[in-house]
């Protein structure tokens, strides 16, 4: 098909395409931008004068988390058809609000896994999902209830040879601890960076990247000097509070190894709209790493309590604010940029010739509006349209 009369944000520019208002789809993928003055083919539909932008990519999900319950250890109370059942519902709902992919970063039964799958063979019309299997921590470390503890090395790996056999798309590694766990600390390093280190290498040679849950400074600092992919959360905390250990050092490790910044701001953050003492800190922090150069990409911790699956698009307002980003900075930072940090650079994230045909369609221009975000008139995935939803 054709799509004709559109305005075309292509995820990288600063502004609308100035010379194209169509985009022929093939077999999924995106075979040309057209000007639609010219298209006389009579699979042509009009759509409207609509803004269309790439597919929006959430970094960092929970795809078996329920954000209702906030006991972790209750989350584990379902059947793993009930479990499967739910995870297909928020990935349809993801859709239906815009979000075209998202990274699963941590479950304990590879059954968001199965769901990937389903979704890839066809069979379930929903968000693309990048998975992590089983996250590799220490004993009694953050999220130790998936499964994933590891007393040394030997055993980390044992950890990650574990996800390669259930098929993973990438490995997780908690370099701290964090809140969610009773008795693990946000600001503590669970592993060396020797440690870190041969845990990318390993995962590297199995075509795997890395991400790695850091709140705490040290553990930040550990793993950009290990080359880590991503590193999620990036809090600075350390013996000054949270949000007040910021390290240059580190931020250098980061840029000489590509190192993508995953800072979790969902929507709940609007909350601290206003708050000076954390806006100062938070906001700062995010102003150095700009000036730096390192990739922020947008990312939630969808699944957590109260931080909803498909919350996304109410997500990337409050993003932009903390992190001083303007509308097309945040919005590359939840297509093109973020589709670069998690291995799918090439494959989606982009209106351009041979990508995946992942486009979200607005009444609005988000461009000039992030709200826009919020009320997408439809959605297509793979190159086909799937059903518009409201987000409230």
């Amino acid at each position: 098909m054709i799509l004709t009369n559109l305005q075309i944000w292509d995820g990288v520019a600063d502004q609308l395409d100035p010379e194209f208002d169509g985009v022929e789809v093939k077999a999924g993928k995106i075979q040309r931008l057209v000007k639609s003055a010219t298209v006389t083919d009579s699979a042509a539909r009009d759509m409207g004068g609509l803004t269309v932008i790439p597919g929006l990519i959430d970094a960092h999900v929970h795809m078996c988390l329920d954000p209702d319950i906030k006991d972790p250890f209750e989350q584990d109370k379902f059947t793993d058809a009930e479990l499967i059942k739910k995870i297909k519902a928020r990935a349809v709902q993801m859709l239906s609000c815009g979000i075209t992919t998202a990274r699963d970063l941590g479950g304990g039964r590879w059954l968001e896994l199965a769901v990937r799958d389903t979704i890839n063979q066809g069979e379930l019309m929903a968000t693309r999902l990048v998975c992590s299997g089983q996250p590799i921590t220490s004993i009694q470390g953050h999220c130790h209830f998936w499964g994933g503890e590891a007393a040394d090395l030997e055993e980390a790996l044992s950890v990650m040879a574990r996800q390669i056999e259930h098929g993973v798309d990438l490995i997780k590694i908690m370099a701290t601890g964090g809140n969610l766990t009773p008795g693990s600390t946000p600001r503590n390093a669970q592993f060396d960076r020797q440690t870190i280190a041969r845990i990318v290498s390993e995962a590297h040679s199995h075509n795997c990247l890395v991400a790695a849950h850091c709140h705490g400074t040290e553990g930040i600092a550990n793993a950009a000097s290990a080359g880590v992919t991503t590193i999620e959360h990036c809090s600075w905390v350390g013996a000054d509070g949270w949000g007040q250990n910021y390290d240059p050092n580190a931020v250098l490790d980061m840029l000489a190894n590509d190192v993508s910044v995953s800072p979790t701001i969902n929507a709940g953050w609007k909350r601290y709209i206003g708050n000076r003492d954390f806006e100062a800190r938070i906001m700062g922090n995010f102003e150095k790493l700009r000036a730096a150069g390192v990739r922020l990409i947008a990312s939630t911790d969808a699944g957590i309590p109260g931080v909803y699956h498909h919350h996304l698009p109410l997500a990337i307002p409050v993003f932009a604010h903390f992190a001083g980003l303007t509308a097309p900075q945040v919005l590359r930072g939840a297509t093109s940029e973020c589709a670069l940090a998690i291995g799918l650079g090439d494959q989606v994230g982009r209106i351009q010739a041979g990508y995946d045909a992942d486009l979200v369609f607005y009444a609005d221009d988000p461009l000039r509006d992030l709200g826009a975000l919020a009320t997408p008139v439809t959605v297509m995935a793979r190159g086909v349209f799937s059903d518009p939803a409201s987000i409230n």
